[in-house]
């Protein structure tokens, strides 16, 4: 646990964010304090939104990996450090105290050494969730490689792409990893990646589920028989200017190029540390179960780094919540008597559809806190969520972020400030939001009848777990969050803020979906869809979907006549599979003759986005549509 100040009340939370507005530097220097630094900063803060360019700590050094282990051993060495729960349950958990894991990232970074990856290189991280990829990340960030996971359920296309972004030499994957009923061939997909990738230089690879592998002479090696040649190794952790990359994380933007996140190593430290304490408000030794994958910034955040930070023991689950049944992550609570489940919304609702029985016979009884991520929670799910598994004795924190924050901006405090269904409350420490028009003007003032004011959401000052850039391609940084306001960073969500100063969040104001808490650019979808043979153009809306929160309905046109709809919708879903993964394929694929444009030839998704949801009437001036008649046509064949 570090030793900065906790909330312990609502009255203690508003004079410590009072703290945090009027002296920010004063404020961040208490908490960075408490960390274990190579050599102490003397500058705390330096900034401006216009380039941007954002430094906190710049001349301090550090390793986040001392900071998450070595810090800990002498007082809690034998503590469990992390838990991994298998896709199988009949399968052996693993378990690994705090010196265990040390041991092993020290091993691993040895294994990183011998492969000529050095402070800088980027390394890209494929894999299921193993306990290996928790080591393989802080592997790469004991040595000062930057690394970059991709989540195992993207496509080689997708990989291709974030390898050539990003430049990565070296790849971390395993044969193959389970997923429920799957089992998912990753060292396969990697194959297909590399087939455009000849700069790669080094491919190591896990052996997990046993599956037959190709490996590839003077470039992929096992990881097994590499660990074996190090045995117990002895690496001091790389020295890190504090604004030095840590890791890369790429995430869907309004164009249909993925935009890699960067983060440095100790803005995010503080920040990721800050959020997880006081969010969770995390006592020592409880067990904290996040359900994300590492290939997110939540499992980053809130998996690996966060807890580990906090001297914390965290849980990995490598399956799915309805497998072997969809009582799984209720037996996992029960096993390992976890005392915080942090997951999505989604899930929340598939689950919801196998009724209450599920939970007889399971003692839930060591959970304190349950948290939401991913997307805005709705009242029904976050009901049934406190009534059902929290039996109304565990506060919700419903968490508002993203990747690009690195950790949580906007949420109650677990049993400290008060938690309201579909709201994500009040902003943490440091965080200063702000409303705007679609003109950058401030939204402020309080509609009376409703209790609360609408605006695009904005944050006015920086906070030291924010990106610092977009990997190899900065102006895009600039563009995408501080050009479309003056000298505010732009989130791309909507949001109301009531009279009390809670902030609920409305969604995306962009191009950009999301699906199931996965954020996904439309016009990725659309690019994917426009690669299928068969097809001239189309267009992307979201649309809102029982379970996913929000669903992808498309809009295509094609150049033929169609002899079998439904096999064409199959044949453009698996194109989307291929390009960009499973998790983009269209929910509904409507095929039309054309799409409503205007004279200069912009879609009107405004339009699109109101008959996929369902209206029929109200569509808005359509007066500047080229052909108005097409409407009519879409509205006639709707899905």
């Amino acid at each position: 646990m570090s030793s900065f100040h906790r909330i312990n009340s609502l009255q203690d939370y508003k004079n410590t964010y009072q703290k945090s507005i009027e002296n920010p530097e004063a404020f961040w220097d208490e908490i960075a304090k408490t960390f274990t630094w190579k050599k102490p900063y003397t500058q705390i803060l330096d900034w401006n939104f216009k380039e941007p360019n954002i430094q906190w700590f710049a001349d301090g050094q550090l390793n986040i990996t001392e900071n998450c282990l070595d810090r800990h051993l002498e007082t809690k060495g034998n503590q469990i450090a992390l838990i991994f729960e298998p896709n199988d349950p009949n399968t052996e958990v693993r378990k690994y105290t705090y010196q265990q894991l040390h041991q092993e990232v020290m091993n691993f970074a040895q294994v990183l050494l011998n492969q000529g990856i050095k402070k800088g290189d980027r390394v890209c991280i494929y894999m299921g969730m193993v306990p290996e990829l928790t080591i393989a990340v802080l592997a790469c960030a004991r040595i000062g490689a930057i690394h970059s996971v991709i989540f195992g359920g993207f496509s080689a296309q997708s990989i291709t792409d974030r390898l050539i972004d990003a430049e990565a030499e070296f790849i971390i994957t395993q044969d193959a990893a389970y997923r429920g009923n799957k089992t998912i061939p990753l060292k396969s997909v990697i194959d297909d990646a590399l087939i455009q990738c000849s700069f790669v230089k080094r491919v190591i690879v896990l052996t997990h589920a046993n599956e037959p592998v190709s490996m590839i002479k003077d470039r992929d090696v096992w990881w097994e028989a590499e660990l074996e040649k190090v045995g117990n190794a002895n690496v001091p952790a790389e020295t890190m200017n504090a604004e030095d990359p840590l890791f890369i994380l790429y995430t869907s933007g309004s164009t249909g190029k993925p935009k890699g996140v960067v983060h440095t190593s100790g803005g995010y430290m503080v920040w990721a540390n800050y959020t997880f304490e006081q969010v969770f408000q995390y006592q020592p030794e409880e067990v904290h179960f996040c359900t994300a994958d590492i290939g997110w910034i939540t499992g980053h955040s809130y998996i690996v780094y966060g807890p580990l930070l906090a001297g914390g023991t965290t849980l990995m689950f490598e399956g799915i919540p309805t497998y072997p049944d969809a009582g799984r992550f209720w037996d996992i609570v029960q096993k390992h008597k976890v005392n915080i489940l942090y997951t999505a919304p989604t899930a929340i609702r598939s689950l919801m559809t196998n009724g209450t029985e599920i939970f007889n016979g399971k003692d839930l009884s060591s959970l304190r806190v349950l948290g939401t991520v991913g997307e805005p929670i709705n009242e029904e799910a976050w009901n049934w969520y406190h009534d059902n598994v929290g039996k109304s004795n565990c506060p919700i924190v419903d968490t508002w972020w993203q990747t690009e924050t690195g950790g949580v901006l906007i949420s109650n405090l677990a049993g400290v400030t008060p938690s309201r269904p579909a709201w994500a409350t009040l902003p943490l420490p440091g965080i200063q939001p702000i409303l705007v028009d679609e003109n950058g003007k401030e939204n402020s003032e309080i509609n009376i009848e409703t209790g609360y004011v609408h605006g695009n959401l904005c944050i006015k000052f920086p906070w030291p777990g924010m990106l610092r850039t977009t990997y190899g391609d900065h102006e895009r940084c600039r563009t995408n969050y501080f050009a479309t306001y003056e000298n505010l960073y732009f989130t791309g969500d909507g949001a109301y803020r009531d009279s009390d100063g809670n902030y609920r969040i409305t969604g995306r104001v962009d191009d950009v979906l999301n699906v199931s808490g996965h954020r996904i650019g439309t016009a990725e979808v659309e690019n994917a869809i426009n690669m299928h043979a068969g097809v001239v153009e189309s267009a992307v809306v979201g649309y809102p979907h029982d379970i996913k929160g929000q669903g992808i309905y498309a809009f295509v046109i094609c150049n033929d006549h169609i002899h079998d709809e439904s096999l064409v919708r199959r044949d453009i879903n698996e194109t989307i599979t291929r390009i960009i993964g499973a998790i983009a394929k269209a929910d509904k694929i409507q095929f039309v003759s054309g799409l409503p444009k205007t004279r200069s030839g912009k879609i009107m998704r405004r339009i699109l986005r109101k008959i996929a949801e369902g209206e029929t009437q109200n569509l808005g001036d359509t007066s500047t549509l080229l052909d108005p008649t097409i409407v009519e046509s879409i509205l006639a064949n709707k899905q």
